[in-house]
C-alpha cells in the first residue's frame, strides 16, 4: 500500500474517484498547450503524481474536451481509450468509466449496451457544460434509465460556476431515480454550494459526493457530521498533462482532520470501492 509523505500519520488505502485521461487544456480556453505528449510520459507523469499523495488506485474517466466531428463514432473511440487503459494497468486502474453524448438521442442507447457488456466499464460520465444539454434534461434522463437497467453507475458532474451543471439540476434528477446511486463529481466546488449541498443531500438520498475542487476539509467534515461518511469519496479531478495538478492539499487535510479512521476509510476508498462493486 502506498502512504506517501503525508499517508505516515494514517496510512490507510486511497482509491481516487475522479481521474480524466485526456487533456482538457484547449476546451477551457487555456490554448492548445503541449499536449498530453507519448502514452508512455502520460501515464509516467500520472502514476508519479499519485505516488506523491500516497493514493494507491484510481477511477479512470474519459475526457470530455474530445472533438467528435464523426459523432458516435469519436465517441466509441473514447470508450475503446479508456477501457484499454484501465486494461494495460488493472493494478492501478481497477475500473473505468465511459461516455454517451445525451445529443445522440435514442441512437446512443446500443453504446451504453456495448460500454457494459463488451468494455465492462462501470459508468457513464456527464459533464454537460461540454454537451450542449443541462443536467436535468430529458436526454440524460433516458440515458439513465437504461443505465439503471445495465447497472452503469451515472458519475454527474456539478460544477459550482456552470448553470447547465447546477446541483438543483442534479438532485431533480437524482429525485426521479431514487433507487439509483449517482456519484456527483465537483460539488465542493465553490463556498455556497457546499451549504447548499447539504439541502440537496435531504432532498436526494441517493446522492453520494466527490471532493474535487474543494477548498477545505472543514467543508467535507461538516457535511459528513450531518449526513455520515458514507455519503461522501475522495475525488481529485486530475486530468492528463499539462493540466493535471502539481499538488493537492485536500488529501493531506482528510488524513489531518478529525474524522475517525473508520469514517476516513469510508471516504478514501471504501465508499467507491462498495458503489462500483469492486474488490478490495
Amino acid at each position: 500500500m502506498a502512504t506517501g509523505k503525508a499517508g505516515a500519520r494514517r496510512a490507510i488505502r486511497v482509491v481516487d474517484a475522479h481521474h480524466h485521461v485526456g487533456s482538457v487544456h484547449g476546451g477551457l480556453g487555456l490554448g492548445s498547450g503541449e499536449g498530453p505528449g507519448s502514452a508512455a510520459l502520460e501515464l509516467e507523469t500520472r502514476l508519479a503524481t499519485m505516488d506523491r499523495h500516497g493514493v494507491d488506485q484510481a477511477i479512470v474517466i474519459a475526457g470530455h474536451s474530445y472533438l467528435r466531428p464523426e459523432g458516435l463514432a469519436d465517441t466509441r473511440r473514447i470508450n475503446d481509450a479508456i477501457a484499454a487503459y484501465r486494461d494495460a494497468d488493472p493494478g492501478h486502474f481497477p475500473a473505468a468509466v465511459g461516455i454517451v453524448e445525451p445529443l445522440y438521442g435514442d441512437a446512443g442507447f446500443p453504446e451504453l449496451d456495448r460500454i457494459k457488456l463488451e468494455l465492462g466499464l462501470v459508468g457513464v460520465s456527464f459533464h454537460t457544460r461540454f454537451q450542449g444539454v443541462v443536467n436535468d434534461s430529458p436526454l440524460v434522463r433516458r440515458l439513465i434509465e437504461r443505465m439503471a437497467e445495465l447497472g452503469l453507475v451515472p458519475f454527474i458532474h456539478a460544477l459550482a460556476e456552470a448553470g447547465n451543471e447546477a446541483l438543483w439540476r442534479t438532485a431533480a434528477v437524482a429525485r426521479d431515480f431514487p433507487d439509483v446511486p449517482m456519484l456527483v463529481l465537483d460539488g465542493f466546488s465553490s463556498f455556497e454550494q457546499s451549504q447548499e449541498m447539504i439541502l440537496m443531500a435531504e432532498i436526494a438520498p441517493n446522492l453520494i459526493f466527490e471532493t474535487a475542487l474543494c477548498y477545505t476539509v472543514d467543508f467535507v467534515t461538516h457535511f459528513v457530521r450531518r449526513h455520515g461518511a458514507h455519503r461522501v469519496v475522495y475525488g481529485s479531478d486530475l486530468y492528463s498533462r499539462p493540466l493535471g495538478y502539481r499538488h493537492t492539499h485536500l488529501i493531506d487535510q482528510l488524513r489531518d482532520s478529525d474524522l475517525s479512521d473508520a469514517e476516513l476509510e469510508a471516504i478514501l476508498s471504501g465508499n467507491i470501492m462498495k458503489l462500483l462493486r469492486l474488490e478490495a
